[in-house]
């Protein structure tokens, strides 16, 4: 078979794995494959399921209600539509046909949850979301038509100890012309649970019901007028329906003057909202619900709804800030504990404000400091190998050591640059990311591995690119060498991109705060501190010389630096395995052992390249249609499992996963909090985690003082923590944070030390 239909041939066959896996990454990104979706949902701490009832068909006039039931694993629970001191409450977006509007979710009644010092509104056990829908009278199937196609994208918080944010996608076929009365029984005891109006008046407004902001403008008085006869003398819970009012934890008084309730409810110092109508749903105490903090008995409580008048003027309400306060002092700590570093300072940049010329100049700097001690981290040094081989091929010739030098330095600026742009369109678009963002695509991962597989094979001498590349090709990079160095220096920013260097964060977060051209400028200059090294070695006379003179030992070095890129290779399936488990890291391995003899087979000479050629290439495509779909499609549908083994095994060293208002939660309660931002693609992340955060005298201290321990692992997109970072004015991993009672917190260096640990626990 010629040469050029062997190229042909091999450049398609990457076309075919590139697409299979970026469409993968798609359903990666999505959670959820859509043609994996169904009417149910099981993770290891939930079962969701999507019913319908229909009791006299899909027909205009008709009731016809829709709902997401969910079934908790014991002591789980998610939250109601005020979720109360922290959580977040279901949600539902739902995909019907023309014709069919959903309505809002009938909120069953809820129970209050203890959490330590905080109070939540939540359900246990067995709970069903129902939702009304309205079947329009121009509603019209067509005659043919047998089912009605119901999609819906749910997501929802879980909680224990530990918060699991979940999602899920839900397809149901809901029969037009018969009944749909299977779920009949689920949604008539979901009725049940919907709370009662009590005895309304006027514009639904209950007569001398209302919510009197006392005097000191601490508490509101409430008084419920036209409850059943069957609640006098008994305790109530108050569930107020907008949240940040009231303090939900607090203990308050309350008593019954005859068929008038009236209860004494401290307001929350937070409170974020002064409504002139306040709804509230009244429930019956049940006993040992406050103490136990779960449900095991079936709820046969009965709820009450009244719309209370607010009397009296509020007290102003606290302001709502993008960054909470206490994360807000920390970047101020921080950067005094800095002694005036120009380079923290950019970290002290409000998150949403401008960046004055002062705090670019900073911002500019630290991306340069970062960007030199980029070099020393070791995800770095497999392009090493490749620079130490060209420095030496041209230590000769100053003027092509120059043009190398400048061509490398080109790569990695423009590289970082078309990297910053790409990161500052997404988030432009909507897309919660930051810095390291590619590596949490498991098409990217393993994309990179291929190429580091073949960068292996040839500096090991398996095959030279003159066996691939037409003879003008190969001669023309003989001739320019410079091309070289350029794409060089794009792969030192390929492998330097999962890293965070000290100084780095700061500026990498900054960015998120400032105009374009000022962004991109900020990421230049990351760039030219990665290259600055060899830009300044190649215009040194005193560095060729030092170089040893070419020889025999070159062909031994370039084999010996193959092993670093071996390695990196087994990092790289390492953190496909963490993306999309176990299955996903063997199919990326089969289609490495097959790129190989690929390359092999193709750099073999006479007729030997010809049937090998042939064979390996259809052999390699076969790989791809059966297993190249696994590297991607797995995460969607093993993220639950992995979840839930990473929580086991974290729980095993005392990690425990991290949620929104975790942290906060055990920090109201008197503990300190240790938080660890991480991810299995960041090396400085595994460096610190093997060092300083399992030394012994660090882990002595941690336990000494009892600091809980949490970890937000970025591996995959996570929009929650992506937020989190940014509050922190952050834009990629490393992050390290403190979180003490009655202090800020205090965010830590990206490259953590033993002593710098130590010291902020001594100081708890």
């Amino acid at each position: 078979m010629p040469q050029r239909l062997h190229f042909r041939l091999f450049l398609a066959l990457l076309f075919i794995a590139v697409s299979a896996l970026s469409t993968g990454a798609n359903a990666q990104f999505g959670q959820k494959s859509s043609a994996a979706a169904g009417s149910v949902v099981t993770t290891p701490y939930v079962r969701a399921e999507l019913l319908a009832h229909a009791p006299q068909g899909v027909a205009p006039g008709q009731p016809l209600w829709l709902g997401l039931q969910i079934t908790h694993q014991p002591e789980w629970h998610t939250y109601w539509k005020n979720p109360g001191d922290s959580g977040l409450p279901t949600e539902l977006v739902w995909t019907l046909p023309a014709g069919l509007d959903a309505g809002e979710i009938a909120w069953p009644l809820p129970r209050k949850i203890p959490i330590g010092t905080l109070a939540n509104y939540g359900y246990e056990g067995t709970v069903l979301l129902p939702v009304p829908v309205t079947v329009a009278s121009t509603f019209a199937p067509g005659p043919l038509a047998k089912d009605a196609t119901i999609k819906l994208r749910a997501s929802w918080l879980v909680c224990r100890k530990q918060c699991i944010p979940e999602e899920g996608e839900f397809t149901l076929q809901l029969p037009i012309q018969s009944t749909t009365a299977l779920s009949g029984a689920a949604f008539d005891a979901a009725a049940k649970a919907q709370p009662k109006p009590v005895l309304a008046g006027t514009n639904g407004i209950v007569p001398d019901s209302q919510a009197q902001v006392a005097s000191d403008g601490n508490t509101l008085n409430v008084s419920v007028q036209g409850l059943p006869a069957a609640l006098r003398g008994k305790a109530l819970d108050l569930f107020p329906e907008t949240a940040e009012i009231i303090d939900n934890a607090a203990p308050w008084p309350q008593a019954w003057n005859g068929s008038v309730w009236t209860a004494t409810v401290p307001l929350s110092p937070q409170r974020s909202a002064s409504p002139s109508l306040m709804p509230v749903v009244l429930a019956e105490k049940t006993s040992g619900q406050e103490t136990a903090g779960h449900a095991t008995d079936p709820d046969t409580r009965t709820g009450y709804r009244a719309e209370l008048k607010v009397l009296g003027t509020w007290p102003q309400g606290a302001a709502v800030a993008t960054v909470s306060p206490a994360l807000e002092a920390a970047l101020k700590a921080n950067a005094a504990q800095a002694g005036g570093t120009a380079a923290t300072n950019a970290a002290t940049a409000t998150p949403g404000g401008g960046a004055s010329s002062l705090t670019l100049t900073a911002a500019l700097l630290g991306a340069l400091l970062g960007g030199l001690i980029l070099n020393l981290m070791p995800c770095v040094f497999p392009v090493l190998a490749i620079k130490v081989v060209g420095f030496t091929q041209h230590a000769q010739n100053r003027r092509a050591h120059r043009i190398s030098g400048i061509a490398y330095t080109a790569g990695v600026v423009l590289s970082f640059i078309a990297l910053g742009a790409l990161m500052l369109g997404l988030r432009a678009a909507g897309e919660a990311i930051g810095w390291g963002f590619q590596l949490q695509s498991p098409a990217v991962v393993a994309g990179l591995a291929a190429l580091f597989t073949l960068i292996a094979l040839n500096l090991a001498g398996v095959f030279e690119l003159g066996h691939f590349l037409p003879s003008s090709v190969a001669s023309l990079q003989a001739r320019h060498p410079v091309a070289d160095s350029f794409l060089t220096g794009v792969l030192a920013v390929a492998v330097a991109s999962p890293c965070t260097a000290p100084f780095m964060g700061a500026s990498l977060g900054l960015t998120a705060t400032l105009p374009a051209p000022q962004a991109l400028a900020v990421f230049a200059a990351l760039g030219l501190g990665l290259a600055l090294p060899y830009l300044a070695a190649s215009f040194v006379p005193a560095v060729a010389r030092a170089l040893p003179r070419p020889g025999a030992w070159m062909d031994t070095f370039r084999k010996l630096m193959a092993f670093p890129m071996l390695a990196t290779v087994v990092w790289l399936v390492w953190v496909l395995g963490q993306q999309s488990g176990i299955d996903g890291a063997g199919a990326l391995l089969i289609l490495l052992v097959g790129l190989a003899m690929v390359v092999w087979a193709l750099s073999l000479a006479g007729r030997a390249r010809c049937w090998m050629g042939s064979v390996s290439i259809a052999a390699m495509a076969l790989l791809v249609w059966a297993f190249a779909p696994q590297v991607t499609t797995v995460a969607s549908t093993a993220a639950p499992a992995t979840a839930a083994s990473s929580a086991e095994a974290a729980a095993g060293t005392g990690w425990q996963p991290w949620a929104p208002g975790a942290a906060e939660q055990i920090v109201a309660t008197g503990r300190p909090v240790f938080v660890d931002f991480t991810a299995a693609w960041c090396v400085t992340c595994q460096y610190n985690k093997k060092t300083t955060l399992a030394n012994v005298d660090v882990l002595a201290d941690l336990q000494a003082r009892n600091v809980a321990l949490l970890r937000a692992d970025w591996t995959r997109r996570d929009p929650a923590i992506t937020a989190a970072l940014t509050a922190l004015g952050r834009s990629g991993v490393p992050v390290y944070v403190f979180y003490r009672p009655g202090k800020p917190p205090v965010v830590l260096t990206e490259v953590l030390s033993v002593d710098e640990v130590r010291a902020v626990l001594a100081d708890l």
